[in-house]
């Protein structure tokens, strides 16, 4: 794991000033996006007031172009919201509701009238996403209709009954995209930009399209063992509404402006879209309509990634503070997600990380917590000490050293992840946390594999 620790106690006993916010910022983005190849361009807001923008590395590695703020990158699925908030917006007019069934769009899809807009927005529909199947490069070099890609994947097996369980799935989203065309009367190009784009004054960003000439757009890349390699060529017709879309920071700060003040859609439509999908047994999905739910330092956190060919790309929100934060990337394998969350809690009122995140313990009070501990999920970890220093590992992973924050709460070095401590009824217990997920641990009598 990266090594940010240095650069994280330096600063924190507070929020960040504006001087303490350019140089920690700065360190962080120069040693993940060095500028000797691809980089990421950034934005930190809070309270509506532009707290930091940067770019870093390089947007074009052949002709040795620096990369700058106004660059455009691909930002894969992060187009779901565009496409989420396009349904709402009908839906407001009258033209659609959530709960239609697939079929009064499409009559003749299989299992279409046990299927609502509603799961496909929220990726519990059951529908195979066509990303999974085999033969997808090939069938994707070649421009597509919407149909024709729905001819793709509608006759696969379902991967289960519509609400029953949650499958992140581009297909729904290309099957809203559909719906968008059909309701509307308009391409789906179309309505993002006359609905979206346009009265936002989002001028930097475009449904992607390989073959026009967009200003300031940033190539992409694939690592290989040999250094980059320009990113594989695909239709922008095959992401269409699944994460055909293109911007940048400053774009993507106006849309979520556009979100948070309620320009496009009502408050009520909003909660809708941000709103944590439940399944048919109770369960959480943490997932809304296009975005995902999740925590960020115990505050709520609504965000999303995008990936396509050459680009990673992540935003989050946290509303109770009103920071947004997004980080756009021209390359694979290098993902902006821990760095964007990162930048979101550095600048919270109460800090995540502060001077005082790690404390000296005893031995014995760290020996008190080794042993093995299984999940519920059947996933075990081994958690041991060598010397003064407490190891956790999972089975068949690697092992890696936790930091206490107090005698019972040990966190991962530049990590969200926390593991909360206890003994009850004679035996050790332990809450394995990152962010909203949690795994419920039970001391074991099986040994540690190391």
């Amino acid at each position: 794991m990266k090594n940010f620790k240095t650069l994280l106690l330096l600063f924190f006993v507070t929020s960040l000033s504006a001087q303490n916010v350019t140089t920690t910022f700065d360190q962080l983005f120069q040693k993940k996006y060095p500028a000797n190849g691809p980089g990421a361009t950034v934005l930190v807001a809070k309270k509506g007031k532009v707290l930091y923008r940067n770019a870093f590395g390089n947007a074009n590695l052949e002709n040795n172009i620096v990369m700058n703020p106004n660059h455009v990158f691909e930002i894969g699925s992060i187009t779901k919201q565009f496409t989420a908030v396009s349904i709402l917006m009908l839906e407001e007019e009258g033209k659609l509701s959530v709960q239609d069934k697939l079929t009064k769009y499409l009559p003749t899809y299989p299992n279409g009238d046990q299927i609502t807009i509603h799961q496909l927005l929220n990726h519990t529909s059951g529908i195979k996403s066509y990303t999974a199947m085999q033969g997808l490069n090939a069938f994707g070099k070649t421009d597509k209709t919407p149909i024709e890609i729905i001819d793709y994947f509608k006759n696969e097996p379902a991967d289960f009954k519509p609400g029953e369980q949650w499958f992140y799935n581009n297909s729904g989203y290309i099957v809203l995209g559909y719906i968008i065309e059909k309701v509307s009367g308009i391409e789906y190009e179309d309505f993002i930009q006359q609905r979206i784009f346009d009265p936002l004054r989002m001028k930097n960003s475009y449904y992607g399209d390989k073959s026009k000439i967009i200003k300031n757009r940033a190539s992409g890349y694939q690592p290989t063992s040999q250094g980059f390699r320009n990113a594989p060529q695909i239709s922008m017709t095959i992401p269409y509404a699944a994460g055909s879309l293109m911007s940048c920071v400053d774009d993507m700060f106006l849309w979520h402006k556009a979100i948070r003040d309620n320009t496009l859609i009502t408050a009520k439509s909003k909660a809708k879209a941000h709103a944590n999908t439940t399944l048919n047994n109770g369960d959480l999905t943490n997932y809304g309509y296009g975005w995902q739910i999740n925590e960020l330092n115990n505050k709520l956190s609504i965000e999303h990634g995008g990936g396509i060919f050459g680009f990673v790309t992540q935003g989050v929100y946290v509303p109770d503070e009103d920071i947004y934060a997004v980080v756009l990337t021209n390359a694979n394998g290098n993902s902006p997600q821990d760095i964007t969350l990162r930048l979101a809690s550095m600048v919270m009122d109460t800090p995540m990380f502060t001077e005082n995140t790690t404390v000296m313990l005893s031995k014995k009070q760290l020996q008190q917590w080794t042993g093995t501990y299984v999940f519920d999920n059947d996933v075990i970890r081994f958690v041991t000490l060598e010397g003064d220093q407490l190891y956790s590992q999972r089975k068949g992973s690697q092992k890696l050293p936790i930091h206490a924050i107090d005698d019972h709460t040990f966190s991962f070095e530049d990590s969200f992840i926390i593991y909360n401590f206890s003994i009850e009824n004679g035996k050790k217990k332990v809450i394995f946390k990152n962010r909203i997920q949690e795994e419920k641990g039970i001391e074991s009598n099986k040994k540690s594999s190391n």
